[in-house]
């Protein structure tokens, strides 16, 4: 079976996931301007800080644009089962980032909290807040416009991506707390909204890390795929039964090895023939399968059946 890397649910994905990209790169740009000028004529360094934590986001993007079109390229003679595992190795370097990230506002947070000096701050303007609430309303859409990708792509670079959008979103909305709460008198509120966004941030690195861990190591793909798989084998004509059914995923793609039990009078011709239904019928039903290896037994009518717990 030849690589299908390029087309996922009807969608090409190294130009959908490149698409999605520059988008987020040209959005982050956008905003770390606006808050970067309105931070420093409002007088706003919550916002100045937010502002240099989405220009760092323009770095994620990039590195998603790296490893996906590393990702698509065909096999050759040095990656005969092609480069699909490169896009898990960007998802990795995008979830420590991030976890760099949550780590970092929760060390500024704890700082400013422990340190206890909140007479110097100076109180930003209106200005400000208006930018912190844009930031967040953007970064949202941000955040769900790419998730809604990365779902349908199945891909964990922009996953992990998507959550730089939130937490982005969620960095905006301690800097409009702090803002509003300089301006009431109580600017503590920023450091103490910015500790619990960063374990809300520290927890999306955690899942994304294990899940491009999970589809570098040969994992099995989710049991309902499974049942899928052996339901469809079991219905095809000539199928006595499924001896057994593996499958592990690389990347984003599933590689299946399934030894099927056909009539052992059957000419070697018959039984292929029959192997060969089995290929081209997976292979036609699950786009997210990328190889397949269909082993043919004899039937000694122990095999279990569709009706039988496997």
């Amino acid at each position: 079976m030849e690589p299908n890397h390029d087309s996922v649910n009807g969608l090409d994905f190294e130009k959908t996931a490149v698409k999605v990209s520059v988008v987020s790169i040209v959005g982050n740009i956008a905003l770390s301007l606006l808050k970067l000028l309105v931070g420093i004529f409002a007088h706003s360094g919550a916002l100045i800080s937010d502002a240099v934590h989405s220009a760092s986001d323009v770095f994620s993007s990039i590195i998603v644009i790296i490893g996906v079109k590393i990702s698509a390229r065909e096999s050759d003679d040095d990656h005969p089962y092609g480069h699909e595992r490169l896009e898990c190795v960007a998802a990795i370097v995008l979830a420590m980032v991030l976890l760099l990230t949550g780590m970092f506002i929760g060390y500024k947070a704890v700082r400013n909290i422990v340190s206890g000096e909140y007479e110097d701050l100076a109180v930003p303007g209106v200005s400000a807040i208006i930018a912190a609430a844009l930031s967040i309303i953007v970064k949202e859409l941000m955040f769900h416009y790419t998730k809604h990708y990365a779902v349908k792509l199945d891909s964990g670079a922009l996953m992990a991506d998507a959550w730089h959008h939130r937490s982005d979103s969620l960095s905006s909305v301690g800097a409009l707390i702090g803002i509003v709460g300089a301006r009431l008198g109580f600017p503590i509120l920023d450091s103490v909204a910015s500790l619990l966004i960063c374990l809300f941030i520290g927890k999306a690195a955690a899942d994304i890390f294990k899940d491009a861990v999970d589809k570098m190591v040969d994992h099995s793909c989710d049991p309902e795929t499974e049942d899928r798989l052996w339901e469809c084998v079991i219905e095809q004509k000539g199928v006595k039964g499924v001896d057994m059914l593996h499958t592990r995923m690389f990347g984003n793609k599933i590689y299946v090895d399934i030894e099927i039990a056909v009539d052992g009078d059957l000419t070697l011709r018959k039984a292929h023939a029959i192997a060969e239904r089995v290929h081209t019928t997976i292979e036609q039903e699950f786009p997210k399968v990328k190889h397949i290896m269909v082993h043919v037994n004899p039937y000694d009518g122990e095999t279990a059946t569709a009706d039988e717990p496997r």
